[in-house]
């Protein structure tokens, strides 16, 4: 994707920790939320987390897998989980949620026409370049990519934290959300726009959680809780019920860095480029993106817990 890069320096300025003195900041989440059960645990976090974010919009995010016949049938099935989980908080759907894209991306240059698409770029439009716009990306990011190719200004009025691939370091990319939708992939990472990416192994992955954990901390004591606590239960056969299973909540990481930078340790590096073979090619010359690189999980679920069960 071939398009006037921003400044470095401006890229910089964005890939910094919002500090808590300007306020809640302003996200719209991006998620596949019917592929697993870690979605419904971020969007019940973002939610609950109205001192330091005010959530605009949620859209469904496409997936296929044992869950679902295709990317359509996925988006459908996320569509409908998110506007569960909004009912479960006692939060009225007003609107605000979209569907997303029907379709994977053909190739880098070509963006996928959708609700979700739209709404970012009219929201991002909207948004002072002062207090940008934080897209939280946690599934296949095709829909927030669609948005960056149809529409390459948004990029100085949004920051992007996308859950997908792996450490820079590694051997391979290819992870769920990065190779469902590998043209989207690529453009994300060539795209310019402000990045804080979270890999899955040996980051997000630290962010694990017992059914234990929940009957103890979750279970009984509110609505939302026991419904995070039975799909848990529920999942995979119920194989999380046996000894010693735990399971990754990954698409936690994301909003573990917008609460507290303290529980996140990162880096900023170059751009990778996301070759053919989904592994990374790497170019000191290429913009700058911020890298997570460790994630403490246990103030995290002390926060996620507390705020649960401050529910009614």
């Amino acid at each position: 994707m071939s398009m006037p890069q921003l400044d470095p320096s401006f890229i910089l300025s964005r890939l910094q920790w919002p500090m808590r003195e300007t306020g809640p900041v302003d996200v719209v989440i991006d998620t596949d939320t019917f592929n697993e059960i870690d979605d419904q645990f971020a969007l019940v976090y973002a939610m609950l987390s109205t001192e330091r974010m005010r959530v605009q919009a949620v859209y469904a995010a496409p997936f296929e897998n044992r869950r679902s016949t295709g990317p359509t049938d996925g988006m459908e099935k996320s569509y409908e989980e998110i506007t569960r989980v909004l009912k479960t908080l006692g939060v009225p759907e007003r609107g605000w949620v979209f569907r997303g894209s029907t379709a994977w991306l053909p190739d880098v240059l070509t963006p996928v026409a959708s609700e979700a698409r739209d709404d970012l770029i009219e929201r991002a439009r909207q948004q002072s370049e002062d207090r940008p716009l934080y897209v939280v990306a946690i599934g296949a990011p095709t829909n927030v990519a669609s948005a960056l190719i149809a529409a390459p200004d948004i990029r100085k009025n949004i920051v992007v934290l996308w859950l997908g691939g792996h450490p820079l370091h590694w051997h391979t990319a290819r992870e769920f959300n990065l190779a469902q939708d590998p043209h989207a992939s690529g453009a994300l990472f060539d795209s310019g726009v402000p990045l804080v990416l979270f890999p899955c192994r040996f980051v997000a992955e630290m962010i694990s959680c017992s059914l234990a954990e929940l009957d103890t901390h979750l279970a009984g004591r509110c609505p939302i809780g026991n419904y995070l606590t039975s799909i848990f239960r529920d999942y995979d056969d119920g194989s999380l019920q046996r000894p010693g299973r735990s399971k990754e909540i990954w698409d936690l990481a994301p909003l573990a860095w917008l609460m507290d930078n303290a529980w996140v340790d990162s880096a900023v590096e170059p751009s990778p480029i996301l070759t053919d073979r989904l592994t990374w090619s790497r170019d000191a010359r290429r913009h700058p993106i911020r890298v997570a690189q460790h994630i403490k999980r246990d103030p995290l679920f002390a926060d996620f817990f507390s705020k649960c069960a401050a529910t009614k």
